[in-house]
């Protein structure tokens, strides 16, 4: 028997070496030893005798693996994920292997699978409750960005000149992995000097201009000179104000005629609504337009502007009197400071000097430091505050300063989490403010808002925190999950590094390239917005596409026009559904000249069942370095796993992988490949058969504790910024639980995350990480 059961590095979730033993089973054993070695002797070493020790026992340790040194169930807790992945693989019919004579029965099984989780939930139950080390993490790249945005309310690639993050576990914003260089200590200070400098201005800014030409306005008309000539009484432009307040809506008009004639009265109309008259002059030319501005106020967002001829002719397309338009113009808002600027001066009415200067500090810092400033902090930063603004001569100028010095300390780059029972010797409770960001981090990769850091302030957000969970989800800013977590998790940042053959693939550009993403992007923000499902992930019915994507996956009647014009699309009846069948993961798991059913097998099992293979033995060549292998693709790889060293892994890949081979290396439709017909059949090593990519996700759903499982420490590792370690499994049991409870919806996954231990909690004194000595080889 040769247990698959991957070794842990740096940046992956394997099984954890055995090092001594926690406190709390210290206890157990001392408590029971008899009784815990005579359940594991008799329920499990048996089997193991039987079927296991002859490929993992003293005299071999396939995988590095030796059971027989387990002499009872001491270090069950400590091991767990272990015996986890034992069952996991027996109860698969993976482990005997396959080709094995003689194999466990279905009753033994079954007794195994007893035994193990009895002595599991027994050493959980026992144990006391560890919610991991807290490692103090860096803001990335995404999350500085969005934090600059809702602290000091402006938009921008700031982290743009920042070094790379790295990543770890799959994703880019491990605490572990997010080092702190010089270059990006250089860099911070810079970008904190540019946010400070765009969001407190120190001279009065002039007013934004968006302009709309006369040939875009509607309806369509005929335009002379440049200029739009009016067709209909009215003519509409539509324009998008940044934020709310007062706008001046400016009209370019000439007014023409013969003398005699009478002028043109117009209407400025905006959203419908008359907000302006004016008689225009009469012109016999269309030479000098005339400004006409009316002043409205606007709410952010889209707004339809439009100037109505109130006395037109009864022929508007014949006769002397026309009217005419350059374009329309939305100057402002009015009020050139910036919201960061009104906010400020709001919040410090009435206050002058120290006293003014102190509650800017006061407020500000608060806010960047995601948990109430010190009295130390408060004067230390009023004091950069007064010193500038003596300097700069306005309070604007000392802003700048503060705002500047802030987002250069370390209390702003990096999530401190204060513990508030820095005493207590078992598991707590997170403090009030540290879950505040805990949360917003984690949905929104910003900082909190007002509504979080007021409960917090008030010590009640633990008791509203499923409340706030739901609440975090409806705000748009939750589509951060998308990209975030979702298409890190699906790894489609690979699709950057993969370049198709051009010859093969000529309809392959960079455009495709951006689709592809676009629409895993989009469909995943469906599952997050409309609370879907997260079987839908692996099956829907619809998808979103643009022209280029549309023409590849052979769907011509998609109501999209151009790249980049993606629409909703109703999938017709077929094996596309769903991610696995999305362009952008068929490509990234494909190589440039032909598909690799090992790298997409590989793929799901990583990605969707998280039961990744072990590496690669370093002795054993490439497809393409076996030079003796013949025929087409499915037949040159089961040639290849006809070594004993490739087929445990390769049995499983190979049978996933080609269930998708209907579908090229760019994910295009097909039905022969090299000359022959494709054969996309399968079979698991627990017997399940499959034809077809529809029918494997029909047994991948059927694989529901996997893929929930597995979707769940993702989500989790995501959540709490490390990755995760044998005492994080009972919290996965548990919130497996509350997703099925959930009726796997994606909100319950989010609260089972929100709801677990690991990020409600904190360790105590009495808990430092287990470091067990781990058994040696003999």
């Amino acid at each position: 028997m040769s247990l698959c059961i991957p070794m842990r590095n740096t940046r992956s979730s394997g099984w954890r070496g055995r090092r001594s033993g926690l406190l709390g089973l210290a206890v157990l054993i001392a408590l029971c030893p008899f009784l815990a070695a005579q359940d594991f002797r008799r329920g499990v070493q048996p089997f193991l005798e039987k079927y296991c020790y002859d490929c993992h026992g003293n005299d071999k340790t396939k995988a590095d693996l030796n059971l027989e040194l387990f002499k009872d169930a001491s270090g069950f807790y400590r091991d767990q994920r272990l015996w986890r992945q034992v069952i996991t693989q027996v109860v698969a019919g993976e482990m005997p292997p396959p080709e094995r004579k003689t194999r466990p029965t279905q009753a033994e099984i079954e007794a195994l699978q007893g035994q193990v989780r009895g002595l599991l939930k027994e050493a959980v139950a026992q144990a006391k409750v560890d919610p991991g080390k807290v490692t103090v993490r860096r803001l990335n790249r995404t999350e500085y960005n969005n934090t600059i945005r809702d602290l000091c309310y402006v938009d921008g690639n700031f982290s743009v000149d920042f070094p790379a993050d790295d990543t770890g576990y799959g994703f880019d914003n491990i605490g572990d992995v997010l080092t702190f260089s010089p270059v990006h200590l250089e860099r911070f200070i810079a970008a904190g000097k540019l946010v400070a400098e765009r969001a407190m201005p120190t001279t009065e800014a002039k007013l934004d201009v968006l302009n709309v030409d006369g040939y875009n306005m509607l309806p369509r008309g005929r335009s002379e000179d440049q200029m739009r000539v009016f067709n209909a009484p009215t003519l509409t432009a539509a324009f998008d104000a940044p934020r709310e307040g007062e706008y001046i809506f400016r009209a370019h008009l000439v007014g023409m005629g013969n003398p005699g004639d009478a002028p043109a009265v117009v209407n400025l109309m905006a959203d419908g609504k008359p907000v302006g008259t004016q008689t225009l002059k009469l012109k016999t030319n269309s030479r000098g337009a005339e400004k006409v501005d009316a002043k409205v106020r606007l709410t952010a967002g889209k707004h339809a502007l439009a100037v109505t001829w109130t006395n037109p002719p009864a022929e508007l397309t014949s006769g002397s009197r026309r009217l005419g338009t350059y374009r329309y113009q939305l100057l402002g808002p009015t009020d050139t400071r910036t919201d960061l600027q009104r906010k400020l001066a709001d919040f410090a009415t009435g206050k002058k000097g120290d006293d003014r200067a102190r509650a800017m500090a006061n407020w500000f810092v608060s806010r960047a430091f995601r948990r109430p400033a010190t009295p130390v902090e408060i004067q230390r930063y009023a004091k950069v505050f007064t010193v500038a603004e003596t300097a700069g001569g306005t309070w604007e100028a000392g802003a700048q300063a503060m705002i500047a010095a802030v987002l250069a300390s370390p209390k702003f780059v990096f999530r401190i989490e204060q513990d508030d029972q820095p005493l207590a010797k078992d598991a707590h409770p997170v403090a009030e403010f540290a879950l505040a960001s805990r949360l917003s981090y984690f949905l929104w990769g910003s900082m909190p808002d007002e509504e979080l850091f007021g409960l917090a302030n008030q010590g009640k957000l633990t008791a509203n925190l499923a409340a706030q969970t739901t609440r975090l989800l409806k705000d748009r800013r939750a589509q951060h999950l998308v990209t975030g977590f979702g298409l890190q998790w699906l790894q489609t940042r690979r699709l950057a590094l993969v370049t198709p053959d051009a010859k093969l693939f000529p309809e392959f550009d960079e455009a495709l390239r951006a689709s592809m993403v676009k629409e895993t992007e989009l469909f995943l923000a469906e599952i997050v917005r409309d609370d879907r499902s997260v079987f839908d992930i692996i099956d829907a019915d619809f998808t979103y596409l643009d022209r280029p994507l549309a023409k590849l996956y052979g769907i011509y009647d998609a109501p999209t026009r151009f790249p980049g014009d993606f629409v909703r699309v109703t999938l017709p009846k077929g094996e596309r559904g769903g991610v696995l069948t999305q362009a952008s993961i068929l490509t990234a798991t494909s190589n440039p000249d032909r598909t690799s059913p090992v790298k997409r097998g590989k793929w799901i099992l990583e990605q969707i069942l998280g039961t990744p293979p072990p590496p690669a033995p370093a002795d054993v060549p490439s497809l393409e370095g076996q030079k003796q292998l013949t025929g087409n693709l499915r037949q040159r790889l089961e040639q290849h796993r006809a070594n004993p060293a490739c087929a445990s892994c390769h049995n499983r890949m190979d049978a996933l992988g080609f269930a998708f081979e209907k579908f090229d290396a760019i994910g295009r439709g097909r039905t022969m490949d090299e000359g022959v017909a494709i054969d996309t059949a399968g079979k698991l090593p627990d017997g399940r058969a499959f034809a077809g990519a529809g029918q494997l996700k029909t047994v991948l759903k059927a694989d529901r504790e996997k893929y929930v499982r597995n979707l769940c420490a993702k989500l989790l590792t995501y959540g709490l910024g490390r990755g995760l370690e044998f005492y994080d499994e009972p919290a996965l049991d548990k919130m497996v639980v509350s997703v099925e409870q959930g009726q796997h919806r994606f909100s319950a996954l989010v609260m089972a995350v929100v709801q677990s231990e690991p990020f409600r909690l904190r360790r105590g004194t009495s808990q430092v990480e287990s470091v067990p000595a781990s058994p040696k080889k003999k």
